[in-house]
């Protein structure tokens, strides 16, 4: 079981998610926020190396505006020898890697146009994880999308899409459960038609689901990854005090992640922390998992 957190450390003094207005493009623009992100995330890598947090989701704004028509420019020669660099040292660490597209990727769209857009922005991020060397257990996830007002139809408009999708694209995908729309149940179905591996979300599961339990809902996740996908991935989060309904805690509740921990012990999985204080967190859910029977 690997432990990590999404895209941001606080602690190390950088940011490896620089990005600029879409008016200010240039190519040396480009060059000096996506040299300064890879400088930051193989920083960040090392950071999580030497604290045994072993799972990190990379930033979706590595690479700005990469999935714009505006952007021509051949980052992934021109980038090739650093990506190369950062994909040996998550091999020869035997770190897990993810990537998470913003909401607006949505191939179940009812619109063509965000369709292609979609498939242009999940077109770069496996490109970025290909440049790394990195096999088939780097994944970027997806929700499912919208409902657009009849949800069987939404999601068989997902599934139709989904295989039209290049390779490139279907051997890195999964698809994750959400808290308002597409329940464990929906996904299971969506990868029953497509073979797409399930991301299970425990919060998103508290939210919206139909009664399986957290051990229930982990085995039937399971199921979904096959051998060349790597063991299950999930997101880890909890109810924020005194927020809205569905707001991930902006701190780790130790004894829910225990008790987590207690629900599922029977089974292997990589555990990715949704938690706003990012690395701060993950390194108490470490210590968490080290006692985690005692």
């Amino acid at each position: 079981m690997k432990i990590g957190y999404p895209c941001i450390n606080r602690s190390i003094g950088c940011k490896a998610n620089s990005t600029f207005r879409l008016v200010n493009y240039s190519e040396s623009n480009l060059i000096e926020k996506v040299t300064n992100n890879l400088d930051c995330l193989s920083k960040i890598l090392r950071y999580n190396l030497d604290n045994n947090l072993l799972f990190f989701r990379i930033s979706s704004d590595l690479i700005p505006f990469a999935g714009h028509p505006i952007c021509t420019f051949n980052w992934q020669e021109y980038f090739k020898e650093r990506f190369q660099e950062i994909g040996n040292f998550i091999l020869e660490n035997d770190i897990r890697i993810s990537m998470h597209p913003d909401q607006f990727v949505l191939i179940n769209s009812n619109n063509e146009s965000i369709v292609a857009k979609s498939i242009l922005e999940l077109n770069w991020h496996c490109e970025v994880l290909d440049s790394m060397g990195l096999d088939e257990t780097a994944k970027v996830q997806i929700h499912v999308g919208g409902i657009y007002g009849d949800k069987n139809s939404a999601i068989e408009r997902f599934v139709d899409n989904y295989k039209k999708l290049p390779n490139l694209i279907k051997k890195r995908l999964a698809i994750e459960n959400d808290d308002k729309l597409y329940s464990l149940k929906d996904c299971l179905y969506v990868s029953k038609k497509t073979s797409v591996p399930v991301i299970f979300d425990s919060f998103h599961h508290s939210c919206l689901n139909n009664d399986e339990s957290m051990e229930e809902a982990i085995k039937l996740s399971e199921k979904t990854w096959k051998n060349q996908d790597g063991i299950l991935m999930t997101d880890y989060s909890s109810q924020a005090p005194n927020e809205r309904f569905g707001k991930h805690a902006i701190h780790i509740d130790v004894e829910n992640f225990r008790d987590y921990l207690k629900q599922t012990r029977e089974h292997d999985f990589d555990i990715m922390l949704e938690i706003k204080d990012k690395e701060k967190s993950a390194l108490k859910a470490i210590e968490v998992f080290k006692n985690r029977f005692t």
